[in-house]
């Protein structure tokens, strides 16, 4: 991986990917790889893409990139196909960083009925813990950042570093996580009192500005820690996460806010269990199926090698949430994925992992579901960087489908330029 510095944020969560396992691949499919872009590391494109894309209905991508820019702070762009099949980039906005602006996006971007876009950096801001922004297209092809809220950790009033997206619910509000900050009872590597991490709300406020109310602050007992992943609603309108850590046995937890008497009551759904064959540590959000079933990654645990585990959570009325493993990864078939997963019309599942694969830097998988109920794992492709003068990317994010049917992503690293991609996968 580049030798460039990541904020401490994206260290708490990057940290359980540094080792790289190679091995041999198995159940491959035939597949084609095309890279869309590649970011250059020259002064002024961005570098080093954490988050995945958006499609507009017109076929545009968005995305953010977590440092280069004018002042190395991170952009996000928009990537629009050409006549000649080619690409074109645009950067919309390059962040300062400081106390007028965020720097370090992690998270991805949403859409607003009316265009606008909206995302987080994870540093950042008057209060340095991390901002919400929003991107308005104005006339002359130009966007207008406004900054929507500044987090500033105050005593645990607060939470700080947003790392994921966010998602709007039918009212206009905006919901996400916050992986520190809040009044729970968590420590960072140098013994300071950071908090354990907060869900929040903002809400556009009468004659403009947003207000910001915290939903749940974690660490409190056996709550859960450090929510790295986006949030999804059921129909009911209850909330759903992941955290990285906590829980009973200090492996992460599934959990669900609901609204109740003007509050937010959260349950813990399930406790990964760090002691046994089951994952550990979930970085991304879940997924609902059409039944009502929710489905995950965890990025360490598994049966194989500890190389993390794809999961569902079954309700069953009177006796809580059963989970199911439905893959663990290790080497040839993947490490760590840490990205949230999608579901195609017949149910079947993709995503990525962060590593492994046959050259060590990761893949991109499917989960094809059989009529008996079984899971079969697919190995669509294995990203095969190399500092030493190769195209392809590494480390890759979660993955979209565009309407012919690929995958589209991102990698943190690889390209032309060394500096990360923009691919197509075709199953």
């Amino acid at each position: 991986m580049p030798s460039r510095k990541l904020s401490i944020g994206m260290t708490v969560v990057l940290a359980m990917f540094a080792a790289t396992v190679l091995g041999a691949g198995t159940r491959a499919a035939a597949q084609q790889e095309q890279l869309l872009y590649s970011f250059s590391d020259n002064g002024r494109d961005g570098v080093d893409p954490v988050a995945g894309v958006i499609m507009d209905s017109a076929g545009n991508l968005y995305g953010t990139t977590f440092s280069g820019g004018v002042y190395g702070q991170g952009t996000v762009f928009e990537l629009a196909p050409a006549a000649d099949g080619q690409w074109k980039e645009k950067l919309l906005h390059t962040f300062k960083g400081g106390a007028k602006d965020g720097g370090s996006p992690t998270g991805g971007l949403i859409f607003d009925s009316a265009g606008n876009l909206y995302g987080t950096t994870q540093v950042g801001g008057e209060g340095s813990g991390g901002t919400v922004f929003e991107l308005s297209p104005v006339s002359g092809g130009q966007w207008t950042e406004t900054i929507l809220h500044n987090f500033t950790y105050n005593h645990g009033a607060d939470g700080i570093y947003p790392y994921a997206s966010l998602i709007f619910d039918a009212a206009g509000n905006l919901y996400g996580t916050t992986l520190n900050g809040g009044g729970g009872f968590c420590t960072n590597s140098d013994g300071y009192r950071d908090g354990c991490g907060t869900v929040f709300e903002l809400s556009p406020s009468t004659g403009g500005g947003w207000t910001e109310t915290i939903l749940h602050e974690f660490g409190r007992a056996k709550d859960g820690a450090n929510p790295s992943g986006s949030l999804i609603f059921d129909a009911s309108e209850n909330l759903y996460g992941t955290t990285f850590h906590g829980g009973i046995s200090g492996g992460g937890t599934v959990f669900e806010l609901s609204p109740s008497r003007g509050s937010w009551v959260e349950t813990v759904l399930y406790n990964f269990n760090s002691s046994s064959s089951d994952g550990n540590e979930p970085a991304a959000g879940l997924v609902f199926d059409a039944a009502g079933n929710l489905f995950g990654t965890t990025s360490t645990g598994g049966s194989e090698q500890a190389g993390g585990t794809v999961f569902e959570l079954t309700s069953t009325p009177g006796r809580g949430w059963n989970e199911s493993i439905l893959s663990s990864f290790g080497g040839g078939e993947g490490d760590r994925p840490s990205s949230s997963l999608i579901f195609d019309a017949a149910g079947n599942l993709y995503g990525t992992t962060y590593s492994g694969g046959v050259y060590g830097f990761g893949t991109v998988f499917a989960l094809k579901h059989g009529s008996d109920g079984s899971w079969s794992h697919l190995l669509l492709h294995s990203f095969n960087y190399n500092p030493d003068g190769g195209t392809d990317g590494g480390d890759p994010s979660g993955v979209i489908f565009n309407p012919a049917g690929n995958l589209l992503g991102t990698t943190f690293i690889g390209g032309a330029n060394q500096a990360g991609t923009v691919f197509e996968v075709k199953p």
